[in-house]
């Protein structure tokens, strides 16, 4: 019984694994598909810094921050609700 709870578990980790980089990827590449439909941004710049750079340099952080934050408070309700079927033997 405790293999199929381990496969369980390594089976939401990956599959959490998996939705978290998708998303990710998905956010990134949606900026250059948001420069591309609005050319005008490129073009502006805020103390003289292009948006583009400012957007992929500044922007992208909080996402990738609120990707981990998602990530690891996810990962760690898997693990303790595996703890939780596991004690239970």
């Amino acid at each position: 019984m405790g293999q199929v709870f381990v496969r369980s578990l390594i089976r939401s980790q990956l599959r959490l694994a998996l939705v978290v980089a998708i998303g990710f990827m998905l956010i990134l590449c949606a900026f250059p598909l948001l420069l591309a439909a609005l050319p005008g941004l490129a073009e502006t710049r805020i103390a003289g810094i292009p948006f583009d750079w400012i957007l992929l340099g500044a922007g992208i952080y909080p996402v990738i921050g609120l990707s981990a934050w998602l990530y690891i408070r996810t990962a760690a309700r898997n693990e303790a609700r595996y703890r939780d079927l596991a004690g239970d033997e």
